[in-house]
């Protein structure tokens, strides 16, 4: 499995493609200095590029396949190493600086970020998430396998810059990693500028600031520079002088990654973008004027297909014609899919449109479409021909419409708030409620049979009701208002019930609505049919509408004329509120889960679909279908999501998988259209589009309605400045992320894939479990618990020395992980070791890296649950959560049943866990209390409830990095008081969020819902902090020192002596 160095020489780098020069080029990142100050290298458009320091014609350096980062000079001037992705991940790699061939070094599927060099050109420093999320690592510049600086799982050092005495500074917390462009942060989890001395084994932290201190980079003569958000919450340039911590500069907004020559004399940053220098001799800062080729290739065309690729659609009144949308556009063909047009937005071509309509005339579409990132409504001619009408022109998102029967009105939910209704021949709406109705995720409206009421749902508790207004009188009733969530809900044809669904005796929040089945409400006390009515009804002849015959003067002839068509006389809709909850049935499975409900009827059958996991978990679509005097049956109709059941003259249409279907309801069968159309976009209008969109949800949705104090549209127009200097997606991550980091938010992001950055070659690092030794990285340490090495039959021992993997010698010159890297995942390898002077082949099944860091994690929570039991004398339960996740709820259960009736206290440890929704399930667990006691005759008495945790000592462990719901079941459990609180105050990373999705599939986060304490404390900004203040530090970890968990255990022996 050995991979081969890939080597290319830089003259061969370069590509063929279309440039144009530009000065003063945007999105220039990552710069690093020669020795001597007089070099800029930097990263543009994915590759590697190099500047006089005075600025000018810029020189591109690398053009390999993928994406060039962090680029470093060695302190020689010799050595450029740098990362990049072209596999996939990203690896470090090496070039001379003078040009010439580029190795590389890691092989690695974690991602290897280069950071820094050691001062005598000979060492390489970088992150990488092997064996943990990340921490510090070093290289060769020779090759040869990476070592780790610092041992602990939860020692995340990134930043690592060496200074000339040997001493490593670093930074260890998100805040300064993946959350550096978060603004305005102050907790317990800020980053500070520390250090750690390999030689005299020696800790220091320079810093203490409650913000943000990070990015030191040293000069040879061991000055200190760094940023810091001190001054005025934005990243400016400091020093130490005289050991004080000294500002250099006063920029207004912030400044990124700075690196200081090695000389000291100059120190090169990002700012707004650009690349800037400060001289430290005059204390000046200037910025570099570049003048750089461009490869403009946002705004060249890309063709995409339409097939499967479908997101909303109807069919129009006669059934001749289907709308459409795909990736945003709007399309027409007719009903069989085989004549396709794209219809023409004119102005608002790059434009988001959403939802699509007939409207009654056959010709006319009504579609939402964003505009400035909201939805609106619009109509244009349905041929093309016509042009755009818009109807609204709101800063709020306007979705989610239905219309009546006659087509002659429609409803439709507006930002958080409004339901409206929308005259289809005016154009024009009406707010008939205003309520809690939230902005997304929300159940769609409709109308009764008769069109006299409209059903909707709003929010109360954090739980849908179900409502009806009346039009006319304009009243709302609330049907349900139970405490539980009444959701997707759908009136019978004949209006005698009102279908949904509901997980009837749990709450949907903050889990999600989990087993939710389907229901029937009956709006009257409705009696069953007779049989005798239909015996009755063999002898009742029904009268027929007989031709109508003329007698014309000018012709002695009879015309016949087809009778009318009568309409069916529209339900009479009744709803006695007496009793109605009594009169709710279960329709459909009962279990699984079921959403999503469209009624339709046919004769004497009602047809309820919904959408259904209950055959084998395998998500599906299904019918119930209820008919008078026969047995309800539950029937598929195709695997996958999918649903958007369209009726118009008798025909039925469905989406299912992006693919328009007919629909047979007779035969219940679905027959695939093939449609089939190809159509032009570009990506600079869809990322114009998305940044907007982006903006606007956040506009409409975030949890606090003064943005965390600062001007969001302020700062939507601050960063839409840049828009036009995009040059690819890595660019709209940056600026996305940079822009929402301005909130001063936890669960806060933009993400995004592109076909344009799939990669043709990607690699896959066999682990196994083996824990090599740092002194011959092919040497067998020890192998981790639960890993696949551990199992019966594979033949591995401390002290094996691996000679061959899959039959290839190794070169223990080589990087060990180029043996264990490949294309893919294998399922089987064969070792062979030295073992005493012999030869041991053996087998084993690799497993990811990911499921090696899973088990080395599970190594660290067996050694704190070894700890409690010699130090608490086996009479504590521990149980340790990750997350607060269904699967660790799950664990801390079994550790609950299994240790708790046994032991004399409780350990709940939460530190490090990175949140979820399940702090009710766990609350409720710890605050049993016994309450009775029972017993068999001659037994034990044994207590109720069964487990009673309450009555006994608990502590609770929390740290700078519990965050989320974990930061949730902290203050409920201090509200409740459970216990004590042992460690340090929490991440302060706690809003309930949620995601919403962008047309080329990219997703934003949306932090929605804040958590507040009883008295009215915001958690995002209070944390909770400890009954008992415990840190456990840098060293601490390094030394497999645990003080937190020792405390914890004491507090518990002191109470059980009272």
């Amino acid at each position: 499995m050995k991979k081969v160095f890939y080597a290319l020489t830089a003259a061969l780098l370069f590509s063929n493609t279309v440039t144009q020069a530009q000065d003063q080029p945007y999105f220039t990142s990552n710069p690093a200095l020669t020795p001597d100050a007089q070099t800029v290298v930097f990263s543009y458009e994915g590759d590697l590029w190099k500047v006089s320091a005075t600025g000018g014609a810029a020189s591109r350096l690398t053009a390999m396949t993928g994406n060039e980062i962090n680029p470093k000079v060695s302190p020689d001037g010799k050595w450029l190493a740098f990362s990049s992705n072209q596999f996939g991940n990203y690896d470090v790699y090496l070039m001379p600086m003078a040009g010439g061939t580029v190795k590389q070094l890691t092989f690695h599927d974690a991602a290897d970020e280069v950071e820094n060099w050691s001062w005598d050109s000979k060492t390489i420093y970088f992150t990488s998430g092997r064996y943990n999320n990340y921490t510090a690592y070093k290289v060769g510049i020779e090759g040869g396998t990476a070592s780790r600086l610092f041992d602990h799982y939860f020692n995340t050092i990134h930043n690592v810059a060496e200074a000339p005495n040997g001493e490593l500074f670093f930074n260890d917390t998100w805040e300064s990693k993946s959350a550096a462009n978060r603004k305005r942060y102050k907790g317990a989890y800020n980053p500070d500028i520390q250090s750690w001395n390999p030689k005299t084994k020696t800790y220091k932290q320079y810093t203490d600031y409650k913000g943000k201190d990070l990015w030191a980079t040293l000069d040879k003569n061991g000055n200190v520079f760094f940023a810091s958000d001190e001054w005025n919450d934005e990243y400016n340039l400091y020093t130490f002088k005289a050991g004080k911590k000294t500002r250099l500069t006063d920029f207004k907004t912030a400044i990124k990654r700075p690196v200081a020559a090695a000389n000291g004399n100059k120190i090169v940053f990002e700012r707004d973008y650009q690349l800037y220098l400060y001289d430290v001799a005059s204390q000046k800062s200037e910025k570099i004027n570049i003048s750089i080729s461009r490869n403009d290739i946002l705004k060249k065309e890309q063709e995409f297909d339409v097939r499967a690729a479908i997101t909303s659609f109807d069919l129009s009144p006669d059934g001749k014609k289907i709308a459409f949308i795909s990736r945003g556009e709007l399309f027409v063909s007719d009903a069989e899919g085989k004549f396709v047009k794209m219809i023409n937005r004119g102005t608002a071509v790059a434009e988001r449109a959403m939802e699509v309509n007939w409207l009654s005339d056959n010709r006319t579409l009504i579609f939402n479409q964003t505009d400035k990132g909201y939805q609106n409504w619009f109509t244009i001619a349905a041929d093309g021909k016509g042009t755009l009408k818009q109807l609204t022109k709101d800063s709020r998102n306007n979705r989610d419409i239905a219309f009546n029967k006659a087509r002659t009105q429609a409803v439709y939910l507006s930002g958080r708030d409004e339901v409206r209704l929308l005259d289809l021949k005016s154009l024009e709406s009406k707010t008939v409620v205003k309520d809690e109705i939230w902005a997304f995720g929300n159940s769609s409206p409709s109308f009764s049979p008769n069109g006299e009421y409209l059903l909707f749902t709003a929010y109360r508790n954090f739980e849908q009701d179900i409502f009806v207004y009346q039009i006319k009188e304009n009243k709302t009733l609330n049907l349900t208002n139970t405490g539980v969530s009444e959701a997707s809900p759908r009136w019978s044809p004949d209006g005698k019930y009102i279908y949904f669904n509901s997980s009837r005796t749990k709450p949907s929040y903050p889990t999600g609505m989990q087993n939710a089945h389907i229901y029937r409400m009956a709006l009257d006390d409705y009696d069953e049919p007779y049989r005798i009515d239909k015996f009755d009804e063999l002898f009742t002849e029904k009268k027929e509408d007989k031709p109508e015959v003329k007698n014309t003067a000018k012709k002695d002839t009879t015309k016949t004329k087809p009778a009318e068509k009568k309409e069916k006389t529209p339900a009479v809709i009744t709803i006695n509120t007496q009793n109605i909850m009594d009169r709710i049935d279960l329709q459909g499975p009962t279990f699984g889960t079921q959403q999503g409900v469209e009624v339709l009827a046919k004769g004497d059958k009602t047809y309820v679909f919904f959408s259904s996991d209950h055959e084998a978990g395998v998500p599906g679509i299904y019918r119930t279908v209820t008919e008078p005097f026969e047995n309800t049956k539950t029937e598929k109709v195709t695997e996958g999501y999918g649903g958007g059941l369209v009726e118009a003259g008798g025909k039925y249409y469905m989406v299912v998988r992006g693919v328009i279907h007919k629909y047979n309801l007779e035969a219940n069968k679905l027959d695939r259209l093939d449609i089939g159309f190809k159509f032009n976009r570009n990506l600079n209008e869809e990322f114009n589009q998305m940044f907007y969109e982006t903006w606007a949800g956040l506009e409409e949705n975030f949890y606090n309605e003064t943005f965390h104090g600062i001007d969001w549209l302020k700062t939507r127009e601050h960063y839409a400045s840049y828009l036009p200097y995009l040059n690819n997606r890595t660019d709209l991550r940056v600026l996305l992320n940079d822009m929402l980091g301005e909130l001063n938010s936890s669960h806060l992001g933009f993400n995004s894939f592109g076909n344009e950055e799939r990669k043709n070659l990607n690699y896959a690092t066999n682990e196994t479990g083996i824990i090599f030794s740092d002194k011959d990285p092919f040497k067998v340490e020890r192998i981790v618990a639960r890993s696949n090495a551990r199992h019966t039959g594979v033949d591995l021992k401390a002290g094996d020395v691996i000679t061959m993997v899959d039959g290839t010698k190794i070169d223990k010159s080589a990087d060990r992980d180029a043996y264990f890297t490949s294309p893919s995942l294998g399922q089987e390898m064969s070792l062979t070791v030295e073992r005493g002077g012999k030869v041991i082949q053996t087998k084993v099944h690799p497993q990811s890296s990911g499921a090696l860091r899973g088990n080395l994690y599970d190594e660290w929570i067996t050694k704190n649950r070894e700890r409690v039991k010699q130090l608490g004398n086996n009479r504590i339960a521990y149980t340790y959560m990750k997350n607060m996740g269904g699967g660790e709820l799950e664990n801390f259960l079994l550790d609950m049943v299994a240790q708790e009736n046994n032991k004399e206290g409780v350990i709940l440890d939460l530190r490090y866990n990175t949140g979820g929704n399940v702090h009710d399930e766990v609350l409720k667990f710890l605050a049993q209390r016994p309450y009775l006691q029972w017993k068999y005759r001659g037994g034990k008495m044994a207590p109720q409830s069964n487990f009673g945790p309450a009555a006994k000592p608990i502590v609770l462990l929390i740290n700078e990095q519990s965050l989320s719901d974990a930061e949730m079941t902290a203050a409920g459990f201090k509200e409740l008081k459970l216990g004590k609180i042992i460690g340090t105050e929490t991440y302060r990373w706690i809003i309930f969020t949620s995601a919403k999705g962008l047309v080329d599939g990219s997703s934003y986060r949306l932090p929605a819902w804040g958590c507040y304490t009883l008295d009215g404390k915001n958690l995002e900004s209070e944390g909770v902090s400890p009954d008992i203040y415990v840190k456990n530090t840098f060293q601490d970890r390094l030394e497999d020192k645990d003080p937190q968990l020792e405390r914890a255990v004491s507090e518990i022996l002191k109470d059980l002596k009272k």
